[in-house]
């Protein structure tokens, strides 16, 4: 997905303008990069800048820890100087950036500039106990789907008086309930 240069340059100057940090650099740094449309045409705003291969973490005073670390080919530095030397030397490469700070994902100037991090599926991030969660919900609301289709058609079958059909229907619901309450005890038995 490609973001307007303007877009990112916005976003940074509403970063400066509403969060704070913990030095005074961050803000330089930011302040640069906004004002840089060549260097802002190869920054992408991403989760796990940790993961990429050229990313940058920035954090708010609500995180614990460096402010602002760089991380280039798996090692991580934290001097300012040398994050500037670097964004200034190299601001043809990509430069993926990751900004924490309190309450990110309610921020639409934010959410209007983050891009998929290519280094890492956000996927990856899923716990494997979150995605069984996820799982049984989409099974429960296909059953709950498959019942009330069920329903209508034994209604449909008892307006035409049509017994046998009525009996069919009759037993695939019961099945089907008795199939989810076989899941669900399954479901209880696993987390305990």
């Amino acid at each position: 997905m490609l973001i307007d240069v303007k877009e990112k340059k916005n976003f940074l100057t509403w970063m400066v303008n509403h969060i704070s940090f913990s030095r005074r650099e961050v803000f330089w740094i930011l302040n640069y990069l906004a004002n840089h449309e060549a260097i802002l045409n190869n920054v992408h705003f991403i989760e796990g800048a940790n993961q990429a291969n050229r990313g940058l973490q920035i954090s708010d005073l609500s995180f614990e820890g460096e402010p602002m670390k760089l991380f280039l080919e798996g090692k991580e530095f934290t001097d300012t100087d040398q994050i500037f030397h670097e964004i200034r030397l190299n601001w043809k490469r990509p430069l993926y950036v990751e900004c924490l700070f309190e309450n990110a994902w309610q921020t639409k100037e934010y959410l209007t500039v983050l891009e998929e991090n290519p280094f890492a599926s956000w996927d990856d991030s899923i716990s494997e106990e979150d995605t069984e969660i996820i799982e049984l919900y989409f099974r429960q609301k296909e059953q709950e789907t498959r019942l009330n289709l069920l329903y209508a058609q034994i209604d449909q079958a008892l307006e035409k008086g049509d017994k046998n059909a009525f009996l069919q229907l009759s037993d695939e619901v019961n099945r089907l309930i008795l199939k989810y309450e076989h899941e669900k005890m399954g479901q209880i038995e696993h987390q305990s």
